[in-house]
């Protein structure tokens, strides 16, 4: 599958990878602002997201061959990858399918393992938004009012809709194939032992990575970094940018 990506600056390329119902836009103005330090970014928008195709198939392999492809395609060697969550997840799939392929990886928010259902009211939220009635995004704003709580979460989610014609919006995201396949979004990454440098963010609040999760990371990653970003929880490099770009600016130069 052909994605879409953005690409900014020159130099060491890097690659990065969005979470469940994000896109490439997510990270502009971050990716900007790596790309003065001498790295040539790539935010990509994985399949079902964003402005990259529509599959009724989602699962990380068929996502790990995605952007398999996008490297091949733009002759890019040896780049880092850099996933937040379901990215995360790609971009561990990736170095077990192509190893030797990338430089490093940097995972924000996830590890390997398995997790347990967590969006219920978010696919109850999306669920309730009836297109074909809605017309203007605060209405749609309203319907998510009153399923969520989180106002971080519902922002995240307006930032999908779009005009689909002038007439009607729409999600950006496939929310039918991502609710039929969200089993597999949730499985673990088989296992692999991998000697691809690998640093591991995790938010202080978040229950992501806990304290037993670093230990399944290690046997996927017997020498990866584990670092945690104070006073940020999932979205770390939304709630702590300059953190965050630190310990990957940290990472990438050693």
């Amino acid at each position: 599958m052909q994605l879409f990506f953005r690409k900014y600056g020159e130099g060491q390329p890097i690659i990065i990878l969005h979470g469940l119902f994000g896109s490439s836009d997510n990270w502009n103005t971050l990716a900007k602002k790596f790309s003065e330090h001498s790295l040539q970014v790539y935010i990509v928008d994985l399949r079902n997201h964003g402005l990259s195709p529509h599959s009724d198939e989602m699962n990380y392999i068929l996502m790990a061959n995605d952007v398999f492809e996008l490297l091949q395609k733009e002759s890019i060697h040896q780049p880092i990858i850099l996933g937040h969550s379901m990215g995360g997840k790609v971009t561990m799939m990736m170095d077990k399918l192509f190893p030797d392929t990338l430089k490093k990886i940097i995972v924000a928010d996830i590890s390997p393992q398995k997790y347990p259902p967590g969006h219920t009211e978010v696919f109850n939220a999306l669920n309730a938004v009836d297109f074909n009635q809605i017309k203007m995004r605060k209405d749609a704003e309203q319907i998510l009012r009153n399923y969520l709580k989180d106002e971080a979460v519902i922002q995240f989610l307006l930032k999908n809709i779009f005009w689909e014609t002038p007439e009607k919006l729409n999600w950006r995201f496939n929310l039918s194939a991502i609710q039929k396949h969200y089993d597999e979004i949730l499985e673990s990454i088989p296992l692999f032992v991998s000697q691809t440098p690998a640093l591991f963010l995790r938010g202080e609040k978040s229950n992501y990575i806990t304290d037993s999760s670093i230990g399944i990371i290690h046997q996927y990653y017997p020498d990866a970094k584990v670092v945690t970003i104070s006073n940020a929880g999932h979205w770390i490099h939304a709630e702590q940018p300059q953190l965050f770009m630190e310990s990957v600016f940290d990472f990438i130069k050693h």
